[in-house]
């Protein structure tokens, strides 16, 4: 049967159709992009109400995000980006490439926020996670103590390890390098970035890991498996809000305002606890899984993005100078 010529018509059609949909690339880190993580639902979603080609871009880990975004400045393909965090929000708006968003939403933070071009998509604590049946020190003085081997991220290019030396920082002031020094002989390895610091700990690799009160959720939900722990730390435990905001030299300002605001939508924040295994920055109508609830820290650790600049680089040092001897 031979075609009709309607039909190659539309055939011939198709990609220059494809073609002509606008394109709104955005770069955010390695995790939201693999195909466990909120990238492939997120993507779908939104396509199918913007009638556009949304492309998530992977550009290592979080605060990698933004080193990649001065590098290239204003020659960037990238619209959005998605996947700063608290901690690096003063530093990248001294860049000056990031512009307002025009979002609207009433967001559900343990914290005030009130930011014109940084907007949260979801938030966490940090912990140190283990497992049930192994030893579980209650403080990091006390993990320094033991003989517990630890894997961290590097905070130079991982928002999990910033976060790690500003939770030791708001933890201990001017103690901090001497907790680092103890804590020197505990850690095994540094990472990049924390899918690479997890899979080590999964591995059998380390005893510990820095991640999140949230991550033995995920083992408990998606593996039904109740054999990891978030160790409950006496410091408290440090918060993080993790956040997106629109490239001030985007050639599609409307549509990356568009993907903001449906980023606090529940198509976007329906699908963070579950596959992000994060706190969802508008708690969708379902509510929070199973194993959310019970992993709140009884003392939240949290420096506004200000504060955070200021001791990012002190730190950081304390951190890089205890390690490197």
């Amino acid at each position: 049967m031979r075609p009709t010529l309607a039909a190659l018509l539309a055939l011939a059609a198709a990609p220059a159709l494809a073609q002509d949909r606008p394109v709104l690339t955005v770069l955010t880190y390695d995790s939201f992009t693999s195909e466990w993580g909120p990238g492939p639902a997120v993507e779908t979603a939104f396509e199918a109400e913007c009638g556009c080609d949304l492309r998530l871009v992977a550009g290592g880990d979080g605060a990698a995000l933004l080193s990649r975004l001065q590098l290239e400045g204003e020659t960037t393909e990238a619209d959005v980006v998605l996947g700063l965090d608290s901690n690096l929000v003063a530093a990248a708006r001294a860049t000056g490439l990031f512009a307002p968003h025009a979002a609207e939403a009433a967001l559900d933070l343990p914290v005030d926020w009130a930011d014109d071009t940084f907007l949260p998509f979801d938030w966490g604590w940090f912990s140190v996670v283990g497992r049930a049946d192994e030893p579980q020190p209650k403080s990091f003085r006390e993990l320094a103590e033991s003989d517990a081997s630890l894997v961290i991220q590097d905070p130079r290019s991982s928002t999990p390890g910033l976060g790690l030396v500003l939770w030791i920082e708001a933890a201990y002031g001017d103690e901090a390098p001497a907790v680092w020094e103890a804590l020197r002989d505990n850690i095994v390895t540094v990472t990049p970035g924390w899918s690479e610091a997890y899979n080590l700990f999964l591995e059998g690799e380390a005893d510990l890991v820095l991640s999140y009160t949230t991550s033995p959720a995920y083992h408990l939900i998606a593996e039904e498996d109740a054999g990891y722990v978030a160790l409950p730390f006496d410091e408290g435990h440090y918060l993080q809000v993790e956040v997106a905001a629109k490239v001030a030299s985007t050639d599609q300002p409307e549509l990356a305002d568009r993907f903001l605001a449906f980023m606090l939508s529940e198509g976007f924040q329906g699908v963070i606890p579950t596959t992000n295994w994060m706190y969802p920055a508008v708690t969708p109508s379902a509510g929070l899984p199973e194993g959310f609830e019970s992993v709140r820290p009884a003392t939240t650790l949290f420096l506004a993005p200000e504060e955070a600049e200021a001791l990012r680089g002190p730190a950081v040092e304390a951190w890089r100078g205890a390690l490197s001897q």
